[in-house]
């Protein structure tokens, strides 16, 4: 028993020496360094909290040192949060640093814009006091928005999911309500879970308006259900994710998709930017053959991680519009339908892994494994993929692909006054007669040529002046390109008119 305690006051005596301070400090005083003099926590939306930001501080002298005190300007009342060197708060004392090292500062905040006067939030951390003191600043910019959830059970708390043909679905959301079918540009709109557009309805949404869709998000169009996107040459309507960081405007996959499902009529988006989702727009409706389930207009549809454009067995009509990187496929316009592309820029820059597919994927087909485990392939009519003054460009040898299943009824293809990057080095598609571009579909075609795009790595795709697109577009009756430039003569091929590069110095 003498033993065991003798035991128990060494391991005591042991512990607390270890959590005893080993090394000498001296004051702090004023000579801290920082990885940044001004922490910018991008934009936030009210009431949602931010990203976390850091912050370095440095001590570079050769003597360990005290800093008596950190704390932020507007203390206890302010809207950010601190974390330092592992410890949360908002005022610490006696903060430890040795010679030639640092530690860590991480900031969050969450501000509800109601509370605040200017949308501009503001504060600083100071460190150490009198003539001492030190500061960072910290900047937040606060946006109010009109925020639609998925409805949510009383009692379970179990958010609800949308039923889609009367049946469940594992999608979380609910159908809009009448006062919500209107999204204007007063304040921008969130979007948590997938919300819908009933049928026999109609959402509108106006020039400038700006829909943000957190994670596992999107819009649905459903049976019946209309969609018009309203934007103009200047009040464009944007949609992407609602990461407004900085860090995160070029991420792929941030949301879902806008969803126009079997039965949706009338569609149209004109004018709009849709980036950084899984599928940009994807469309499932045949329509009829004189009216189209989507019409697309001077829209770019930008970085999604799957898909562009995913059309099946649908109608759509489109012009000036400009499809850059996506994961997959920028357009693929499957399982047969009407297809009509004048004035359109394919571009699938994709650098984000290996992508497999061309920019363009056409075909008349889709499978599937029946209940016996058996693959069967079903084929549907390719009414027509009519693509005019279009560009079809990437960072694969094969940008553009005809595939055909026999058997498969119609199957209507034209393509003329085109730029198509085809370099089959291994003559992978010699026997697909589709992409004989010597036969009469084809007209005026320019392979492998020289588009000259401005930027490709920031899906930049206006054309310079040696684009061998220059002069090379048949008349159409869309006299003006994506950006508002006159077409009426010496037309260019894609969805820009080119312009003359301004030199780098």
């Amino acid at each position: 028993m003498r033993y065991f305690i003798s035991f128990i006051i060494c391991i005591a005596f042991i512990s607390v020496s270890s959590c005893r301070k080993d090394f000498n400090t001296t004051p702090s005083f004023g000579a801290l360094e920082f990885s940044k003099d001004t922490v910018f926590l991008d934009t936030v939306f009210t009431n949602i909290g931010s990203s976390t930001y850091n912050l370095k501080v440095y001590n570079r002298g050769s003597n360990a040192i005290t800093i008596p005190e950190i704390k932020l300007e507007n203390g206890t009342n302010s809207n950010y949060r601190l974390n330092v060197d592992g410890i949360p708060g908002k005022d610490f004392k006696n903060i430890d640093i040795l010679a030639k090292d640092s530690i860590f500062i991480f900031v969050e905040t969450t501000i509800d814009a109601n509370n605040v006067v200017n949308p501009l939030y503001t504060d600083k951390i100071l460190f150490d006091n009198g003539t001492n003191q030190q500061k960072v600043d910290l900047v937040t910019l606060v946006q109010d928005a009109n925020f639609i959830y998925p409805g949510k059970d009383a009692i379970s708390m179990k958010i609800d999911s949308l039923t889609l043909n009367g049946e469940p679905t594992t999608l979380k959301g609910r159908f809009l309500t009448n006062t919500e079918l209107t999204f204007t540009n007063v304040k921008p709109t969130v979007i948590y879970g997938f919300a819908a557009v009933p049928a026999n309805k109609t959402l509108t949404i106006e020039a400038g308006a700006k829909v943000y869709f957190h994670d596992n998000s999107g819009l649905i169009v459903d049976d019946k259900g209309t969609l018009k996107v309203n934007g103009t040459l200047s009040d464009k309507v944007i949609f992407e994710g609602d990461r407004l960081e900085h860090s995160f405007s070029e991420t792929a996959g941030q949301w879902g998709t806008i969803w126009m499902r079997a039965g949706s009529k009338n569609n149209e988006i004109n004018h709009a930017i849709i980036k950084n989702g899984i599928i940009g727009v994807l469309v499932d409706s045949i329509g009829t053959p004189s009216t189209p389930t989507l019409k697309l207009q001077n829209t770019e549809i930008y970085n999604h991680s799957s898909y562009g454009i995913l059309g099946r067995e649908t109608n759509i009509e489109a012009n000036n519009v400009v499809v850059g990187s996506a994961g997959q496929v920028s357009l693929a316009a499957t399982v047969g339908g009407t297809y009509n592309f004048t004035h359109a820029t394919f571009a699938n820059y994709w650098n984000n892994g290996l992508r497999q597919l061309p920019a363009v994927l056409v075909n008349n087909f889709f499978t599937y494994t029946d209940a016996s485990g058996q693959e069967i392939i079903e084929t549907r009519n390719l009414q027509a993929a009519n693509f005019t003054n279009c560009i079809f460009d990437g960072n694969n040898n094969i940008e553009f692909v005809l595939d055909k299943v026999d058997g498969g009824g119609i199957f209507n293809y034209n393509v003329s006054n085109s730029m198509i990057k085809f370099n089959d080095t291994n003559d992978s598609f010699i026997d697909n007669e589709a992409l004989d571009f010597t036969s009469t579909s084809y007209q005026d075609i320019i392979l492998n040529g020289n588009a000259d795009f401005r930027n490709t790595q920031k899906n930049d795709f206006i054309i310079g002046e040696k684009s061998d697109a220059i002069n090379k577009a048949k008349s159409t009756g869309i006299t003006t390109d994506i950006l508002g430039v006159d077409r009426t003569t010496n037309a260019d091929i894609g969805a820009y008119q080119h312009i003359v590069f301004e030199k780098e110095e």
